[in-house]
């Protein structure tokens, strides 16, 4: 169960977790912790000034803490929210577990009362510090957030079982140990101090004696109660509630939010989740099974070659010492060849054991917490940590894929010395391949006809000689940076076509392929030179050549649609995959196909449907984007937000990377200010948005004109 201690862990104070609270994001707070990086936000932000003016729909209102700042080298101030710069806010810090939380605003006011009865300040807001997401405190502040109880369980349960030997309260010197509890009492006593104080006759043979162990349980436990509901504390869960995903109340059906959604009856939803949290455990159970066998075989690796390693040695040293003086420098060499392919292969083996001790060590960690959550006999606890669960475990099960469990480096030393030749031809001596029958796979061949380029992207295909009777059992596809730069690879595996995206416009590329199996790798194919679109050149045919039409030059365009493959999965595609919806109240980023890194870009969106209640999101974003979150909350989105978007507005994005600016214009007219600067890397256009929202993406425009003439007088 130790591998299990971090998910017990707060990721504030790094300790166990006293008193946690659930906060929407579902992630996990000490109730003390979450008091202490509690900050204030400005009076225009607060809950009470949001509903005054009709935009609050919720019982708590999530806030930009212009975290851009805090997380992003691209950002210069400019608020994603509104087209406004948020309010100032303090550096972050890191918690004893290296997770980074945001420190309070000012000192926690002085007070005898308990953390979730001490009065919260006014305007108060919390950010999460493991997902980042920001929301302001209501009325209730802390006391609004559920009670994590099933967790409360499963720490003491892990505490009981590393906690030292309990001493007797009796012993008047040296406390001996106790050997039993009296409940009735709560008193632990050893032997003697039990016959002594504790006789088992008259009114005492009444008293339940119980092991001590089981004592310390139920005297922690004691004091746990069912959990109530957050919106009204005098009654208990009933119901859950399908639609939000959570416990809830007979009074919240009757005249709460929850009025006209669907719900279902506690028990037969807890029932359903845990069923369906151990189906998922089950699959996860396997890959740990194949995990811990595939470490075996990796260590019984190492001993094969340390001893495969030691016997070749010993046969190449007895070869050598059989020849004339000459041959003993060159034995130096090949022994140095040798030991070079015996560290090499240790090395791999080991980073791969290595690599895998941690995958498991979490993998396990995660399933003893889960099991420990399924012996929760608290539906209302247990259901509002299912989901979360559920999640993590087909996440989990995920990263096992195939490959992972397959070792990189084979035991043999596929190498001999070959010692016929003569005297004279010492200097010459060299390994050969020992398994004659397994030579490397033959060069592959480019098929020129089937290789293209699009836009910033190229596809590639190759094959195998038509008489290789040699297979091959993968391939690495190869380019250089566009700039004549050194090779790197793009691909690697089976397959003979390969599309690679996020190349520079108007460059020229060099591709290569060859082909590998557990011999050895093949030469290099002959290279390819291939040729990215330059975009569109807006150039007048009878305007002469001017500084104005120079810079236009410089301005690729490009066509492109958003991409359904790296989508969320509530996304809903329409017009050749060129307008977008969305089916889940929660925000959803889809991104475009086409991925820039420098040049000047500009795209235009326009608002189909809008009924001012969800938070569309428009910007660019990184390839590894959180997608079930809205654009700009982590550190891998620049976006703006709501200000001025209406139905049929039309959302203007300017990319220039060669200035490392975003720009952002709504119905042709600039919102600001420069709003980031010191973009620098890949971005693909990004949007998010959620129920009732509609948009379509409008590509192959020119930059506005305005901008286009600053930036030739620049």
């Amino acid at each position: 169960m130790e591998e299990m201690e971090e998910e017990l862990k707060c990721p504030v104070c790094g300790s166990f977790y006293r008193e946690p609270i659930i906060l929407p994001c579902s992630h996990n707070l000490c109730q003390a912790c979450a008091r202490n990086i509690l900050v204030q936000t400005p009076e225009s932000e607060s809950p009470q000034s949001r509903r005054a003016s009709g935009s609050a729909v919720s019982d708590y209102d999530y806030l930009d803490l212009d975290k851009m700042s805090l997380y992003s080298e691209a950002d210069s101030g400019y608020g994603s929210y509104g087209g406004f710069a948020s309010a100032p806010t303090t550096p972050c810090q890191k918690s004893p577990n290296g997770v980074r939380v945001f420190p309070p605003a000012m000192p926690p006011p002085a007070t005898h009362l308990s953390p979730a009865l001490a009065p919260v300040p006014r305007n108060s807001c919390i950010t999460c510090p493991q997902c980042h997401r920001s929301l302001i405190l209501d009325d209730r502040g802390l006391r609004g957030f559920p009670k994590n109880r099933v967790l409360e369980g499963v720490i003491d349960r892990y505490q009981q079982s590393k906690a030292a030997a309990l001493k007797c309260q009796l012993c008047e010197k040296a406390p001996k140990e106790a050997t039993v509890m009296c409940e009735q009492c709560d008193v632990f006593y050893c032997d003697p101090c039990r016959l002594r104080c504790h006789p088992p006759r008259g009114p005492l043979a009444k008293h339940r004696l119980v092991p001590p162990a089981q004592g310390r349980v139920s005297r922690r436990l004691s004091p746990r109660k069912v959990s109530t509901c957050t919106d009204h504390e005098l009654e208990n869960h009933s119901m859950y509630c399908v639609q939000c995903k959570m416990p809830v109340c007979y009074q919240c059906l009757e005249e709460g939010k929850h009025s006209s959604h669907e719900v279902k009856a506690l028990g037969a939803m807890w029932k359903l989740h845990k069923s369906q949290l151990s189906q998922a455990l089950n699959g996860l159970s396997d890959r740990a099974k194949e995990a811990k066998e595939f470490l075996v075989q990796l260590r019984n690796m190492v001993q094969q070659i340390q001893e495969n390693s030691v016997e070749f040695e010993a046969c190449l040293v007895a070869q050598c010492d059989a020849l004339i003086d000459a041959l003993n420098r060159r034995k130096a060499q090949l022994l140095a060849r040798v030991n070079k392919e015996h560290e090499h292969k240790l090395k791999v083996v080991r980073d791969q054991i290595s690599h895998c001790t941690v995958k498991l060590r979490q993998t396990t960690g995660l399933m003893e917490y889960c099991l420990e959550v399924i012996k929760e006999n608290d539906p209302s606890g247990f259901l509002q940590i299912s989901d979360a669960l559920i999640r993590r475990v087909h996440l989990t099960e995920d990263q096992w894929g195939k490959g992972t469990l397959t070792p990189r480096m084979t035991t043999d030393f596929d190498l001999s010395l070959d010692n016929s030749p003569l005297l004279q031809s010492i200097h010459q001596l060299d390994f050969v391949q020992m398994k004659a029958s397994s030579p490397v796979p033959a060069t592959p061949i480019l098929q020129l006809e089937e290789c293209c380029t699009h836009n910033n992207s190229a596809t590639l295909s190759w094959k195998q000689p038509p008489l290789s009777t040699v297979p091959a059992e993968g391939y690495i596809l190869e380019l250089d940076d566009g700039s004549g730069g050194q090779f790197r690879e793009v691909y690697v595996g089976k397959e003979t076509m390969c599309t690679v995206d996020g190349l520079h416009f108007n460059s020229t590329y060099n591709a290569r392929v060859k082909a590998f199996n557990k011999t050895g790798v093949s030469l290099y194919s002959k290279t390819l030179v291939l040729q990215t679109s330059e975009g569109c050149n807006f150039e007048p045919q009878s305007a002469p050549y001017s500084q104005l039409v120079d810079i236009k030059k410089l301005l690729a365009v490009a066509w492109f649609a958003f991409d359904p493959g790296s989508a969320h999965s509530d996304i809903i595609f329409s017009n050749d995959n060129l307008t977008v919806t969305c089916s889940s109240y929660d925000d959803r980023v889809v991104l475009g196909k086409t991925g820039f890194s420098k040049g000047v870009h500009y795209w235009e969106l326009t608002v189909d449907r809008y009924d001012n209640h969800p938070d569309p999101a428009f910007g660019v974003a990184r390839i590894d984007v959180m997608k079930d979150v809205m654009l700009g909350k982590d550190d891998k989105a620049w976006a703006i937000t709501e200000g001025g978007i209406t139905k049929g507005a039309t959302i203007g994005v300017l990319l220039d990377l060669n200035r490392k600016t975003l720009t952002f214009f709504i119905n042709d007219e600039q919102q600001g200010p420069i709003a980031f600067e010191n973009v620098e890397g890949l971005f693909f256009p990004a949007v998010s948005l959620n129920r009732n929202v509609q948009v379509t993406l409008h590509t192959g425009l020119p930059v506005p004109d305005f901008y286009s003439s600053r930036a030739s007088i620049a």
